[in-house]
């Protein structure tokens, strides 16, 4: 008789790991601890040892999307090309891991707790600014008008989409309808930009010409401010 395989041990690393599979595949939506129980063929009361509830779970994947950017970033091997040039490589690696992952921005905007990964990040950012000549305070300024573009995606004034990227277009076309007389500049370039949205995006405004834009923009005004 062949012996069964010995049945992989959960931990919390692997139960993230499916986490992450399940939302890429089906959206954040689909991620309920009964539902991932199911895919890594436990019982759901067992993930509780490694994550303390669905909120725990979700704290937990913005960490291991963080990781997944800070590691990226080491294989990018962005030193010696300048502040500026490491930068916006930093910024472009951290996007490539967000398209892979479109769930993960709303996500990590809905999040009440800074995990502690993402302050080693921003540390490791402001280290680049200082090391390129940059004062703290200037340091300070360029990490606020940066923002959430280092992690690779802008955060949108104006948006229609949920946690999972996805945008709601009857609900926004309605939303439209009611703002058209009190704002018809706003209303006509949401309008205009929520249908000529065709290529990958992070949100309905945040394409990649959109953030490699303002990426740009940001880094010329920045290097003026330094010098």
């Amino acid at each position: 008789m062949t012996p069964r395989p010995a049945r992989k041990s959960l931990s919390r690393e692997r139960v993230l790991a499916a986490a992450m599979r399940l939302a890429d595949s089906e959206g954040l939506s689909a991620v309920t601890m009964r539902r991932l129980a199911s895919s890594l063929g436990v019982e759901a009361m067992s993930l509780y040892h490694h994550l303390p509830g669905k909120e725990g779970l979700l704290d937990g994947l913005v960490e291991a999307v963080v990781a997944e950017v800070r590691a990226e970033t080491v294989r990018a091997g962005q030193e010696g090309g300048g502040w500026r040039s490491e930068l916006r490589s930093r910024c472009l690696t951290a996007r490539e891991v967000m398209l892979r992952h479109p769930w993960a921005p709303g996500l990590i905007g809905s999040r009440r707790v800074i995990p502690v990964s993402l302050y080693g990040y921003f540390e490791e950012v402001l280290a680049t600014l200082i090391c390129g000549g940059f004062s703290y305070h200037l340091g300070h300024r360029a990490l606020h008008a940066l923002g959430s573009m280092v992690l690779g995606f802008a955060q949108e004034l104006f948006s229609p989409a949920t946690a999972d990227g996805d945008v709601d277009t009857d609900a926004a076309e309605e939303d439209l309808a009611v703002m058209a007389d009190a704002f018809p500049h706003l209303t006509a370039m949401v309008s205009a930009e929520l249908h000529d949205a065709d290529d990958p995006t992070l949100g309905w405004c945040d394409s990649q010409a959109e953030f490699e834009f303002t990426l740009d923009l940001l880094l010329d005004g920045l290097d003026r401010a330094r010098r």
